[in-house]
């Protein structure tokens, strides 16, 4: 076989990573703040807000704010994919299967970025000079957590097991209270994740009377995406939490309340395995990590799973 021909197969390939990608983003990506990384770890520097001080005297000696520095640290992991194509099966079949494989890789790739993204809104975070104080989202001070009955969490706690029930407009109103109780700015766009059954059932528990069921309707069918000041992503990937396990761990969040880091975006190689009969073997690896930067500027609230 010539060379040349594997050096088609890159061209080609990375053109296909390149346009598939592009119409096939990741849902959670674009809420994200992405940094690109030079290393194995990140640290994302805070400062908090600060008050101003009373001007009691004149000629007052001149005041000295401390303003607040903190940090949040994550760790870069490395992913890949490869499959192999065998020269006698390609003589054997009417198609290329380099197109399905393409389509295939830049899926999984785009799922992984979900995945990990989805772990950072309500997984641990990482703080202290070194990153070594784990802050868990139901810490004090961090997220604020509901449980599946539409209960506000007491802050400092974590879930409890409860009567489960799915999304309402009471418990949208319960998420939006407490984002705007944590001065979470208006100007920031919010979005709620959560698994399509759950939207199905908002417009189920919306009465037909009700002012905002044609609105919930269009949001059931993808003709809106907004409602309440949410805009919603619909997601297959979330995870039913650990101690209500017939809940679906749902997110209201703010913009950039997520960092995403990429050391490496998905890097195309295709070449020949002499060690596997020379059958071209396509391999995409790529190195990502994120972790939540803003814990007031994200709510955890566990809807009824399906």
């Amino acid at each position: 076989m010539s060379f040349q021909i594997t050096t088609a197969f890159v061209d080609q390939f990375k053109a296909n990573i390149l346009l598939l990608s592009q119409q096939k983003e990741s849902l959670i990506r674009q809420v994200a703040r992405v940094e690109d990384v030079t290393g194995d770890t990140l640290f994302v520097e805070r400062v908090s807000a600060t008050q101003t001080q009373l001007i009691s005297s004149r000629h007052g000696n001149t005041p000295l704010i401390s303003t607040p520095h903190s940090r949040r640290k994550l760790t870069m992991a490395d992913y890949n994919w490869a499959d192999l194509i065998d020269n006698v099966d390609k003589l054997k079949m009417l198609i290329d299967p380099q197109s399905t494989y393409a389509q295939n890789a830049v899926m999984a790739f785009n799922r992984t970025i979900d995945e990990v993204l989805i772990t950072a809104l309500g997984g641990a975070a990482f703080g202290g000079h070194t990153g070594g104080t784990t802050i868990l989202n139901s810490a004090a001070g961090e997220c604020r957590l509901i449980d599946g009955d539409g209960a506000i969490v007491a802050a400092g706690s974590d879930h409890s097991g409860t009567t489960e029930t799915p999304l309402t407009i009471a418990k949208l109103l319960t998420c939006k209270q407490l984002l705007d109780d944590a001065v979470i700015d208006d100007s920031r766009q919010r979005y709620f994740l959560c698994n399509p059954f759950n939207i199905n059932q908002l417009l189920n528990t919306t009465e037909v009377k009700s002012s905002d069921f044609n609105t919930v309707k269009a949001l059931a069918m993808g003709q809106i995406d907004t409602f309440m000041g949410f805009k919603f992503i619909k997601s297959t990937l979330l995870s039913a939490n650990g101690t209500d396990t017939a809940t679906t761990e749902c997110y209201a969040f703010a913009q950039d309340a997520i960092v995403l880091a990429i050391s490496e975006e998905p890097t195309v190689r295709i070449s020949e395995r002499d060690d596997k009969n020379y059958s071209t073997q396509v391999y995409v690896e790529m190195s990502i990590g994120a972790t939540r930067v803003e814990g007031p500027a994200v709510v955890e609230i566990l809807l009824d799973t399906v």
